[in-house]
């Protein structure tokens, strides 16, 4: 498929990379690409970044058929001129298995990887240069069948839209506070969890407003059944320093399966650290921080990238890690991921595509 591309006639005032905040400012064009049943995907296009029109009685408004996906763009440190997508096949693959539990059609994944190079390129002069900055892709699928009934949409929507980003959370690289969730429950095994459906973070909401209104970043799920076993953090999955181990909770089909995450596995594994993916109580955790052997926390995810924590909150049983400060692994694993995806150092993984 070809597509057509619509420049925008009147262009944005760029903001100061100084204060981008997350999520705030957006780019000049969008991709949008159509389905229809019998018909499959279609009219692929950039245009000018917009309002949509949809019917009041599309299905995405009345039973959630939406999933998305997260990457970023950089400027190669060494070349500013040429762009760095990282691991952007993965997230493409993993909107497919969000696709595949909502009963959405799959999308091609090499297609929707060149419809990302050719929007990126388009607005190469909204990424920004600033340290610490990039650019955001937000890809998502919407249903858009104007239908009241429960079945899955014959219509849909695929978008990706772009977005210049700073820090995500205001603390920067600086440990963030997160409290220990034991009211509310974001997902089971069987349910929606492992996939970035948008119904996800519309039941983590409420846990996390109580959460900020007693001074926290970000709460830190336990699972839907017993309670008690560490799951993952709003937007971010966790990994703990205990002793010499490092330990992060393993995939269990509510757990987000994260890109990230991936990576830093990976990169861990590749530096000699001995790494372990299984299940970890918060009592477990508690116990470790009191014995002395718990050393660092830190949470992995595309906005964040490495969010060092340095405080949780169970029960009222406050746990201080790291001093506050963050840990040398946490910043290891920071200056080597941020340096392979904005090109400072080489990418032995062979993650990064270029763009010129």
């Amino acid at each position: 498929m070809n597509i057509l591309v619509e420049k925008s006639t009147c262009q944005k005032a760029k903001p100061d990379e100084k204060n981008l905040g997350f999520g705030q400012h957006f780019t000049d064009h969008m991709f949008v690409m159509d389905y229809t049943e019998g018909k499959g995907w279609h009219d692929p296009r950039i245009v000018p970044y917009g309002k949509i029109a949809l019917d009041p009685s599309a299905m995405v408004f009345h039973y959630g058929q939406a999933v998305f996906e997260g990457l970023k763009a950089y400027r190669n440190k060494k070349n500013p001129d040429e762009i760095l997508l990282f691991r952007p096949k993965s997230n493409f693959e993993r909107l497919n298995v969000s696709n595949d539990r909502l009963c959405i059609p799959p999308i091609d994944v090499d297609f929707a990887l060149s419809a990302l190079i050719e929007l990126v390129k388009l607005e190469k002069d909204w990424i920004p240069r600033e340290e610490g900055t990039s650019l955001y892709i937000r890809p998502f699928i919407i249903a858009t069948d104007p239908f009241l009934g429960v079945r899955p949409s014959y219509t849909y929507k695929f978008m990706i839209i772009l977005s210049p980003v700073g820090a995500y959370y205001p603390e920067g690289l600086n440990p963030v506070k997160i409290y220990v969730e034991d009211k509310y429950v974001r997902a089971v095994r069987g349910g929606l969890g492992y996939t970035k459906a948008s119904a996800n973070y519309a039941a983590s909401i409420k846990a996390q407003m109580e959460a900020k209104e007693k001074h926290y970043t970000q709460v830190l799920w336990l699972d839907g059944i017993e309670r008690k076993y560490i799951e993952e953090v709003g937007t971010m999955n966790i990994f703990f320093v205990i002793g010499d181990e490092i330990v992060t909770p393993m995939l269990n089909g509510s757990i987000l399966a994260g890109i990230t995450r991936d990576s830093v596995i990976q990169i861990l594994k590749h530096e000699g650290y001995k790494v372990s993916e299984r299940q970890i109580s918060i009592q477990e955790i508690y116990e470790k921080h009191q014995s002395g052997e718990l050393k660092e926390a830190f949470g992995t995810g595309t906005a964040a990238v490495i969010s060092p924590v340095g405080e949780l909150n169970w029960d009222d049983n406050v746990i201080s890690i790291s001093n506050g400060k963050i840990g040398r692994i946490s910043q290891k694993l920071y200056d080597l991921l941020t340096g392979i995806q904005t090109g400072k150092i080489d990418d032995p993984f062979g993650w990064t595509i270029k763009i010129k």
